[in-house]
Order: C-alpha cells, then sequence, then structure tokens
C-alpha cells in the first residue's frame, strides 16, 4: 500500500462516464427520473434549511447570544453562502448523485472522498433523528392542544418519549423525590419522562417505551421518497408553501408588538455568548447541500442546481434575520430559553390563534426538512456502491418507482432504530460539526481544481477575486478587533487551565495562518478561502467533546474502508 493509491482521483469525465454506464449495465429501470427544475430545487433547499431553527433552536441561540444572534444568523448565511458557490460551481461541472463525496473523489482522491462520505451518513442519520424527535413534540404538543377542546386523552407520555430519556428521567426524578422535591415541582420533561417509565406497560420486566409520532412520521416520509422523486416533489413544494405563508405572517403580526428597549443591550455576553449559539443557528442551515443530491433527476442540472443553491440560501437567511429580530424585539431575549420560542411568545403577548398556526406550521416544516434529508442520504450511498465502495447493493435502482430502493430503506431504518434510544440534545452539535467539515472539504476541492481544465465545462463559476491581499488585511483587523473590543475572550484564550478545549481554536490558527501564507503567495481565490475559514472558524465553537466524539466516527470509517472499501473499488480492481 502505498500513499499514491489512497489517494487515487477519478477524474470528471471518468465519474460521468462510469454512471452513465452503471446505468446502461442492467438495462431498463435504471436512471432516475429527472422531473426537478429551478423551483423545485430552490423550494427543497427552503424546505432543507426552514425547519427546527426557526421552530425550536432560535430561542436558545437568542437566549446565549442575545439580539446579536441576529447578527450570527448573518455571519452564518455568509459563511454557507461562500460554501454555497463552492458546491454550485462542483454542482454545475460534475452533475451526478453524491454531493460533497462526489466533489471530494474529484479534488482530493478516494481515501478524502470516503471519509467525507462516511461524515454526510453522520450528518444526515443523526440529523433525520433530531428532525424527527423535533417533529414529535411539536406533533404532540398541537394534537393535545386541540385535542382538549374536544375532550380527547392526551397521548401517553410513554408513547412520545424515548426508552434512555424515560430511564434517565426516571432515575433522576426518583433521586430529587428521595431528597424531599414534590413530583408536581419537577421539571415538565424530567415529570413526564418519570410518567413515562412509571405507568408503561410490560411485556414480561421489559417496558413498553418509544416515541411513537417520530416513528410514523419517519415510515411515511421513506415511504413517499421511496414511491418517487416526482411526488416527493409536489408534497414538498405545497409545505414549502405553508410555512412561508406563516413565517411571513409570524414576522409582519411580531413587527407589531417590538419594543426597541428589548434590543439593548445587543450583545449582552459579548463574543463568547453569541459563538455559544453557533451550533444551533448552523444546525438550521445544514440542508441546502442535500440539493446537490438530486443532479441526477434534474432537468438541466447543470443551469438549475446552482440557482437553486443559492436561491434557497439567500430567501432562509432574509427570512432568519427578521425573525431573529422580531423575537428578540417583542420580549428580552431572557425569556427566549425554551424549545418553542414562537409559540411562546404568541403565547405571551395573548395571541392565541397564532399558536395554533405556527403549531401546525411547525409540524408542516419539520416533516419537510426530513423528507429533504431522506431524499439526500440515499443517493449519497447510491454513488459510493457505483463506484464499489460499499456493496453494489446499496446502487440498486427500482425499476418501477426509479428511486435508489435499498438505500432508501436502509436510511429510514438508520433513522427509526434510534429514535428508541438516543437523545436530541446529544446530536444537534454533532450534526453541524460533520456538515462543517464537509463544507471545508468542498471549499478546500475548488482550491485545488483551480486549474483543472474539466473545470471549465460547468455553466458556473465561483467569481475570482484574489485574496492576496484581502486574506491578510481580514486577518489583520479581525486580531485588531479582538485586541482592542474583545479582550476577554483573549485573556480566556490564554488561560490554559483547560488546556484541552482549546484545540479546536489552536488548529484554527494554525490553518487561518498557513492559508493566509498559500494566498499571498500563490494568489488564491478570496470566496473559497473565505468559506474553508469561516466554516472552520465556526466548528471550535462546538466544543472538545463533539471533535471527540467525530474524530472516533471518523476512525471507524477508516477501519472499515482498509478492511472492505479499499479492495472493492472500482479504482482497485
Amino acid at each position: 500500500m502505498n500513499l499514491s493509491s489512497l489517494l487515487r482521483r477519478k477524474s470528471i469525465t471518468h465519474i460521468l462516464r462510469d454512471a452513465k454506464e452503471e446505468l446502461a449495465l442492467d438495462g431498463e429501470g435504471k436512471e432516475l427520473k429527472r422531473e426537478l427544475g429551478v423551483k423545485d430545487l430552490t423550494a427543497l433547499g427552503i424546505a432543507a434549511v426552514i425547519g427546527a431553527g426557526i421552530f425550536s433552536t432560535i430561542g436558545n441561540a437568542a437566549f446565549q447570544g442575545g439580539p446579536a444572534v441576529s447578527l450570527l444568523f448573518i455571519f452564518t448565511g455568509v459563511a454557507c453562502a461562500f460554501s454555497a458557490l463552492c458546491y454550485a460551481e462542483f454542482a454545475s461541472t460534475v452533475p451526478v448523485s453524491g454531493s460533497a463525496y462526489t466533489y471530494a473523489y474529484v479534488a482530493f482522491g478516494e481515501l478524502i472522498a470516503w471519509i467525507i462520505g462516511w461524515d454526510l451518513l453522520l450528518e444526515y442519520a443523526i440529523g433525520n433523528v433530531v428532525v424527527a424527535q423535533s417533529w414529535s413534540e411539536y406533533f404532540t404538543d398541537f394534537f393535545n392542544k386541540v385535542g382538549s377542546h374536544y375532550g380527547m386523552h392526551n397521548i401517553p407520555t410513554y408513547l412520545i418519549t424515548d426508552y434512555r430519556s424515560a430511564y434517565d428521567g426516571f432515575t433522576q426524578a426518583s433521586d430529587s423525590l428521595q431528597h424531599g422535591f414534590i413530583l408536581n415541582n419537577l421539571s415538565p420533561k424530567l415529570g413526564n419522562a418519570y410518567a413515562a417509565w412509571q405507568n408503561s406497560p410490560h411485556i414480561g420486566n421489559i417496558p413498553i417505551i418509544m416515541n411513537l409520532p417520530a416513528l410514523l412520521i419517519t415510515f411515511i416520509i421513506t415511504c413517499l421518497v421511496y414511491m418517487g422523486i416526482k411526488d416527493t416533489r409536489n408534497v414538498n413544494n405545497v409545505m414549502v408553501a405553508i410555512k412561508l405563508i406563516v413565517v411571513l405572517l409570524v414576522i409582519a403580526i411580531g413587527a407589531l408588538y417590538i419594543s426597541t428597549d428589548n434590543w439593548s443591550p445587543f450583545i449582552p455576553h459579548g463574543l463568547n455568548g453569541v459563538m455559544k449559539g453557533a451550533s444551533a443557528v448552523f444546525f438550521a442551515y445544514i440542508g441546502f447541500d442535500a440539493i446537490s443530491t438530486t443532479a441526477e433527476e434534474c432537468r438541466d442540472a447543470k443551469r438549475d442546481l446552482p440557482r437553486g443553491i443559492i436561491y434557497s440560501l439567500i430567501i432562509c437567511t432574509i427570512l432568519y434575520v427578521a425573525v431573529a429580530l422580531v423575537l428578540t424585539g417583542m420580549t428580552s431575549y431572557k425569556n427566549l430559553g425554551v424549545g418553542d420560542p414562537l409559540l411562546y411568545i404568541f403565547k405571551l403577548k395573548g395571541i392565541t390563534w397564532m399558536t395554533y398556526v405556527v403549531g401546525f406550521s411547525a409540524i408542516v416544516a419539520m416533516a419537510s426538512v426530513l423528507l429533504v434529508f431522506q431524499v439526500g442520504q440515499p443517493r449519497i450511498w447510491m454513488s459510493m456502491g457505483r463506484d464499489g465502495l460499499l456493496p453494489k447493493v446499496f446502487s440498486k435502482i427500482h425499476p418501477v418507482y426509479k428511486t435508489p430502493s435499498f438505500s432508501t430503506i436502509l436510511t429510514g431504518l438508520l433513522v427509526a432504530v434510534p429514535l428508541f434510544f438516543m437523545k436530541m440534545e446529544e446530536l444537534t452539535d454533532l450534526t453541524s460539526i460533520g456538515t462543517l467539515f464537509a463544507f471545508v472539504l468542498v471549499c478546500g476541492g475548488i482550491l485545488v481544481m483551480k486549474n483543472n481544465p474539466e473545470m471549465k465545462e460547468g455553466k458556473f463559476k465561483v467569481p475570482y477575486i484574489s485574496g492576496r491581499y484581502i486574506v491578510p488585511g481580514l486577518f489583520a483587523l479581525a486580531l485588531f478587533i479582538l485586541f482592542f473590543w474583545f479582550p476577554d475572550v483573549l485573556r480566556d484564550f490564554f488561560n490554559f487551565n483547560d488546556f484541552a478545549t482549546k484545540i479546536p481554536m489552536l488548529l484554527f490558527i494554525v490553518i487561518a495562518i498557513i492559508m493566509t501564507i498559500a494566498t499571498i503567495i500563490r494568489k488564491l481565490a478570496l470566496i473559497p478561502v473565505l468559506g474553508l475559514l469561516s466554516c472552520l472558524y465556526i466548528m471550535t465553537g462546538l466544543g472538545i467533546t463533539n471533535w471527540l466524539r467525530f474524530v472516533i466516527w471518523l476512525i471507524v470509517g477508516l477501519v472499515i474502508y482498509f478492511l472492505y472499501s479499499r479492495r472493492h473499488s472500482k479504482l482497485q480492481t
């Protein structure tokens, strides 16, 4: 084994030819249906991005960062825009399902492609678990609220709680009760977990506890995705229209209740406070890369994919900033540390009818996010199966529905099974770090491929702006701002009592210095450099624990690569 075998690349011509030969290999039924236009792709992007961010995580992000969370949405949107432009160029040049996995195969070679493919498995599978659990919470709240008006019983707690949360909640609540706490004084979440464990039916000694709504929506969405891209597109377009109307209604009505006093202080907890909301804010944006997985289902991928990616990101960033300003203007940021900020704020203002509208819209929004994620994952596996890095069954196309059938079913199972035992709060940051890593590699790929003649075939190019003077200027400006405006951040960084937590930032600083020097010497393009560095910077805010989990996940992936994928790769055989 030598390094060249690990970094063996596929040319763009090779990838396009392999995709065509794979489709023709088994005759009719191997080709995906080309049903998507630019409007459909934009709707898929909006469906993926407008979801848990607006209806859930924006509350805690605002609680941590204050009104300045709106700036964080802008910063994150700009960082994603740099990455989106890089995605758009690759999507225009390599119009094949596979997203960042395929782009990495072209730019960096097989080993890096495998790593990013394995990373995307983490992003989509765990992201779907989070979204399914969020959907269940909103559905349960809405169902119980509406049902109470008609004398219906609430959904039993043991049917809306995962096994692990119920067990941990029961253990913690029991300990509190033994120390004199009253059951009614426990937090609602802890009380529900305790009740779920206490009241659950048993088969023998095994309690029957499951998040049934999350399992049902996963099953329904998986069936819809399995049955074809046309039905998926039609359902998604309807859901996107509903949630856009509601979000605009939230902004319009909320603006009437804004008090500018609530925007002061604008950055109550400094830069550290703002960055604590980074993972929650970025989690809202992770879906736009899923659009590029539908390349083989676009009518004109080279033209429409870049437009869909860019249009959806612009629309979503504007909506997120507007909602953040409205929320923090309607009440103090101190009141927003809740899981359902929009429901909370309209209930606080006594606008009861809006709580029903928001509740229903949240159900629709979460379902559309899950739908797009469930579309993206199987198409990446399909590409990896074509290349031999996964067994051939992963690339199997259904002869009637024209979808990657085995991969779609497996994706559904990989969401459904963890729903029994995984807790949502442990997953959000891990999903974000995986997505950011993909963005970093895609931006780096554009830099690597800048002189490749094959890249001239695409219909979209990242605008070339030399970063030779701008990047070092921005680096110096960042140091100046830190030194004079945020000295507390510098003091905290040079306090090495907890050195391990500083490792991600040290890594960023080293890479930033290297990239700055390389930009000066080689006149690197500004946009991909800024995309790489901004995404890497956001990664530093996700905590050393998530970095360790991410590294362990990648190590597991490398073991699988060397035991199976490397030997079965088509480039090997």
